[in-house]
């Protein structure tokens, strides 16, 4: 089984069902996100930004109260993560992602506002899935336990809000071949569902 320099094997569920490997450029277009499945693997390159629970609920508030966000969302993806101390001559320290369910009560309305991709780990709610599919966006899961790695993928990393938060400050983060899985695609098929199914089937 190959596996990648991230630790993605290219096979799905010990060796079975094969699936695409993109390389796009970040922001999104509908277009693209249109064309992602459930189970491909993904290299990201550009421009994506961090934001966990705190941020979130700032974000949320802001929209509640008719006041402006620190960052368009149009078409940008948002990272779940809190990176640890940079080491030196390094932009980011470890880099894995929270799990995703702890931002759901704030996801659909930042979907509402133009967010087209979240990549984190772990299962997303109903409501969720049908904010998904309304407003045509993808969930991404990123390797738990694989921050280190995933930081390699990462070139630049600056606050560019809510910086009182501290790890939890919106941070604007420069990328190339950010390795990801298509776990919720904009017809809402869920990986974790279809997964399930197939090994079911096939063992």
């Amino acid at each position: 089984m190959h596996m990648d320099r991230y630790g993605h094997s290219n096979e799905l569920l010990c060796g079975k069902g094969r699936k695409m490997e993109r390389h796009i450029s970040v922001p999104l277009t509908q277009d693209i996100v249109a064309s992602l499945h459930t189970g491909d693997y993904v290299y990201l390159t550009g421009t994506i930004y961090t934001a966990r629970d705190a941020a979130h609920k700032r974000m949320y508030e802001a929209w509640e109260n008719k006041e402006a966000l620190p960052l368009n969302l149009e078409n940008n993806i948002i990272y779940y993560m809190g990176p640890s101390p940079a080491r030196m001559g390094r932009p980011i320290g470890s880099a894995g992602p929270t799990t995703a369910s702890r931002m759901d009560k704030y996801t659909p309305a930042l979907l509402g506002m133009g967010l087209k991709g979240m990549i984190g780990k772990g299962k997303r709610s109903k409501e969720v899935r049908d904010a998904i599919v309304r407003n045509g966006a993808v969930y991404f899961a990123a390797i738990g336990g694989a921050g280190a790695l995933l930081s390699r993928a990462i070139i630049s990393s600056e606050v560019i809000a809510y910086d009182d938060l501290g790890t939890e400050a919106i941070r604007k983060l420069e990328v190339k071949d950010f390795p990801v899985i298509v776990v919720m695609d904009s017809q809402g098929n869920d990986l974790y569902e279809t997964a399930i199914r197939q090994y079911c089937q096939e063992a």
